[in-house]
């Protein structure tokens, strides 16, 4: 197995590493894509201050990385009732 794979399987198995996707970018859209919900709910949760991390990719564009996306999903996952 090499380094990457071994990287890549830590890192999905939760137990922490790092894999270089970490640091990419989503732009707005592909977020709210991923995320399975309209451009105006991911403007909405942002306004709301309940969104993610933002990168300012510049003064009219925003994007979230692939890590802070993840960190955000785990901060709102639960357990069923």
């Amino acid at each position: 197995m090499t380094t990457l794979g071994a990287e890549r399987r830590q890192h999905q198995s939760g137990r922490g590493g790092y894999h270089p996707d970490d640091h990419r970018v989503l732009s707005f859209r592909q977020w709210c894509e991923l995320n399975g919900f309209s451009p105006a709910t991911g403007r909405r949760l942002i306004a709301a201050g309940t969104g993610p991390i933002i990168t300012q990719l510049s003064p009219r564009r925003i994007g979230i990385t692939i890590a802070n996306n993840a960190r955000w999903q785990e901060s709102h996952s639960r357990t069923n009732p």
